[in-house]
């Protein structure tokens, strides 16, 4: 092992850590690794820049305008009913027909905006037909993975290992090239899905103190105690609100700024900030107890608890959100969005050891907010938040609808059918649609997820060091040597392995682009086609079901589900390994050595 070679492999572990740690964006990270890698030399400025002139790059830039453009004529609307009607059904006809539709979008469109127009929907059609919100919700997200990898187009995970292959001097992927054996791993993950996997899914039914409009587990909340609240200094075993409403005290902090145990014993007294844990329903209520504030963003905003026309809603900070990593002290949110107050929150970590104004905010956070119903309109246009009461509804444009339509499928056959690549082809359809005024040039920047884009061409250096320096090949002549005299299948075997293995604790897409480079290399090394190995590291890459982070479709869908760790655990582990198991003789069927 070279200097060289050792310097590469030290950067990307660094990078690993980080991305498992979640102490900074994944765009951050992917960033500062480019950075890194030309600093030291190890990449010129051409060779780390090259990520964000590079086709994959383009192309998922591209896509998002174009799924944008197709949510915004309406069409995708009018699911709610049809999800309604299979529900009365059977809860297992319910999940089936959920994995189809999600998964079907899904193979064309943004996975994770495929969840995030479902899942309001499929959150108020449990509450009607009284499932658990947890039996569905994690099929819907593990349906639209899955769906995800029968296209070129399903997720940007596709696109970039196309791009790494076709800059190794090999063709690109076809658009529908992995079709048959993505519909095999989707067939298997549907039946497991809905025969095993809905029966080890928890059906956490909450408890008669929670809300009934949307029931979502507790809030963290600070309440002020105000100079007419009528059980002044009375002890907290004493205190009403705390024994009816199942309130529980967890600090108190006087008004000189002491902290205080929240002891039974300890007594309530005026200018108290009391953080409480309590569900949205015990939030209705306080509101109407004289005396009682809530301490939203350092403002004792009293005056506005008694609006009788304000209303609570349920509000998920998105994996693009601007939000992310920010303090709620700094987002200064009633400035954001105007006359809408943060109430409360819920972390997809749990409760925090930190008062609410020093919280930071995560991708997956449930923020409770109290606003009209006129104000709650604007929320409904931020890419930042997702209102989980509702869904954000059009008015269907049926000649643009059909336009829209049409320009993805002419997309799909230019691309199929090799007449421009996939770069050219998104790009024109995407100025196509521009110029139709099916999405504006506005509308088209914000929808352009400029994260994740940031962070493809922020992994690919990942990859561009591991060539350049050899570090691909010496990692490649390891696995050889360890499995190769299993035969190829076992290599492919070990490949995929590693692959779940990697993207269940850090990106998808920097697993991707970590990893297909060395598969080429193996291949190379083996003298056998790079096909089977590339496509392994594509499928296994997207087939993330054993933890939260594993894939931002699994972290949206943690706090709405009240989903625990061990849950993604205890159901994901078993399908993965069967879908290793699969793996093993349905790629090399589809893709022969």
């Amino acid at each position: 092992m070279t200097f060289e070679i050792g310097l590469v492999f030290g950067i990307i572990t660094l990078a690993m850590l980080l991305f498992f740690t979640e102490k900074f964006s994944i765009d951050t990270i992917a960033i500062g690794i480019m950075a890194l890698f030309m600093f030291t030399g190890i990449l010129d400025l051409e060779e780390g820049f090259a990520g964000f002139s590079n086709p994959a790059t383009v192309t998922v830039a591209a896509m998002f305008v174009i799924s944008s453009a197709l949510f915004n004529t309406g069409i995708l609307d009018n699911l709610g009913p049809l999800l309604a009607f299979q529900a009365k059904s059977s809860e297992h006809r319910m999940v089936i027909v959920l994995m189809l539709l999600s998964g079907t979008l899904s193979a064309f469109i943004n996975d994770t905006a495929v969840v995030a127009l479902l899942m309001p929907t499929v959150i108020q059609v449990a509450k009607k037909q009284n499932i658990s919100p947890s039996k569905l919700l994690m099929p819907l997200s593990f349906g639209a993975l899955m769906g995800g990898i029968c296209t070129l187009l399903g997720t940007s995970t596709n696109i970039l290992v196309s791009g790494i292959v076709e800059r190794a001097g090999l063709p690109e992927f076809g658009v529908f090239e992995m079709s048959l054996a993505g519909l095999g791993f989707f067939l298997v993950g549907m039946i497991y899905m809905s025969t095993v996997g809905i029966w080890l899914i928890p059906r956490r039914k909450p408890g008669v103190n929670i809300s009934e409009e949307i029931r979502l587990g507790n809030y963290l909340v600070e309440i002020l105690i105000g100079k007419e609240y009528e059980q002044l200094n009375e002890q907290l075993l004493k205190q009403r609100i705390f024994k009816t409403l199942g309130i529980d005290a967890l600090q108190i902090i006087r008004s000189d700024g002491r902290k205080v145990k929240a002891y039974p014993n300890t007594s309530i007294q005026e200018g108290d900030l009391i953080r409480i844990s309590c569900d949205k329903e015990s939030i209705q209520k306080l509101k109407k107890i004289k005396g009682i504030g809530f301490k939203g963003e350092l403002e004792f905003i009293h005056e506005n608890i008694i609006d009788e026309d304000s209303n609570l809603y349920e509000a998920l900070v998105t994996p693009s959100s601007s939000l992310i990593n920010k303090a709620l002290v700094a987002v200064n949110f009633r400035n954001l969005y105007d006359q809408i107050t943060l109430i409360g929150i819920r972390h997809r970590t749990g409760m925090m050891e930190k008062l609410l104004r020093q919280t930071t905010l995560r991708a997956g956070d449930i923020l409770l907010l109290r606003a009209s119903e006129e104000s709650i309109q604007q929320l409904m246009k931020s890419e930042d938040l997702l209102l989980l009461a509702e869904n954000k509804t059009h008015r269907i444009n049926k000649l643009q609808s059909i336009l829209t339509i049409m320009t993805l499928a002419a997309i799909v056959i230019l691309s199929a059918f090799k007449i421009f690549p996939i770069a050219l082809a998104a790009v024109g359809g995407a100025v196509i649609l521009i110029v139709l005024r099916s999405i504006t040039p506005t509308e088209a920047y914000k929808a352009i997820d400029w994260k994740v884009i940031f962070m493809l061409a922020g992994v690919l250096s990942m990859g561009a060091a591991l060539e350049k320096t050899g570090g691909a090949a010496f990692l490649g002549s390891l696995v050889v040597d360890n499995l190769g005299q299993f035969g190829p299948q076992a290599v492919l075997a070990g490949v995929f392995g590693l692959t779940f293995m990697m993207t269940n604790i850090m990106s998808n897409n920097a697993t991707a682009a970590l990893l297909a480079p060395i598969a080429i290399n193996i291949a190379t090394s083996l003298e056998v086609d790079s096909r089977p190995l590339v496509m392994a590291v594509t499928f296994a890459a997207s087939l993330s079901f054993m933890t939260p982070m594993g894939y931002q479709t699994n972290t949206m869908i943690y706090n709405p589900g009240n989903y625990k760790f061990k849950d993604y655990l205890i159901v994901g582990i078993p399908l993965n390994l069967i879908m290793w198991g699969v793996s093993i003789w349905l790629i090399p069927y589809f893709f022969p050595f």
